[in-house]
């Protein structure tokens, strides 16, 4: 639509040129047949000026349909008509007056006369489709920018810490719990505990002697079960004087 839109309006111009073209030489007929005076010379040229300004305003000014369109192609028509008329019987004048004989005075006027006949419907035809088609086009509008979001106000905030190139952050220290350390029971120890298991109330004497230790030995481990014992009323191997003092 766009391109026929250019060529319309290249063809329009080419048209328009043809049209000028017409009057120009209808203008020189008029002024060459009148009297050597400017006023005369203007009298004559009035009707080709008039035509030429009639047929751009009805190519280039749209007409809606009703009483004044039909006024307005009436007086287009009449304007024309008296130029026609005008120019005719002048170039007849000017061609006689230059040498042409016979039919040619009377047929060249009709030629110029046509010819300008011929361009004003082209000029107006081509205008109405220019319109047409300038009505049709969607015309581009310039897409508006959105406007900037609105910043929100600066809240006061706390300073930062210097942050010292190289160093890390410290990392809160996390307190451990104390190991206990358990020492290992020795192997007699073992051996009391079990023959003090099997042999609950026994006395030391015959408790060291079911383990192989001496009974100072088994006196010592007794007292350390009997210490870390979960159940305070554990009994106590009972000692006799006899193998104490052994």
């Amino acid at each position: 639509m766009t391109q026929d839109l250019a060529s319309l309006k290249r063809v329009s111009w080419g048209v328009r040129a043809v049209f000028v073209l017409g009057i120009a030489a209808s203008l020189a007929g008029n002024v060459l047949h009148a009297a050597d005076n400017a006023i005369s010379q203007a009298i004559s040229a009035w009707s080709p000026l008039a035509l030429l300004l009639t047929v751009e305003l009805i190519s280039r000014i749209p007409a809606q349909r009703g009483v004044k369109s039909i006024v307005r192609l009436a007086a287009a028509a009449v304007i024309a008509g008296i130029a026609a008329w005008v120019s005719y019987w002048h170039m007849v004048g000017v061609a006689t007056h230059y040498g042409e004989t016979g039919a040619s005075p009377y047929l060249l006027p009709l030629s110029v006369d046509g010819l300008i006949v011929v361009a004003s419907i082209c000029m107006v035809e081509i205008g109405g489709r220019i319109r047409t088609l300038t009505d049709t086009t969607p015309q581009t509008v310039p897409a508006v920018p959105p406007a900037p979001a609105a910043t929100p106000a600066p809240t006061p905030e706390m300073p930062a810490a210097p942050v010292v190139a190289g160093a890390l952050a410290p990392t809160p220290a996390v307190k451990k719990a104390p190991v206990k350390r358990v020492t290992p029971r020795p192997a007699s120890a073992e051996k009391v505990a079990k023959v003090a298991a099997k042999m609950p109330g026994a006395p030391v004497a015959q408790i060291a002697a079911k383990a192989g230790v001496s009974p100072s030995t088994a006196r010592r481990h007794l007292a350390a079960l009997n210490a870390t014992d979960a159940s305070p009323s554990a009994p106590v191997p009972a000692e006799t004087p006899d193998l104490i003092a052994a």
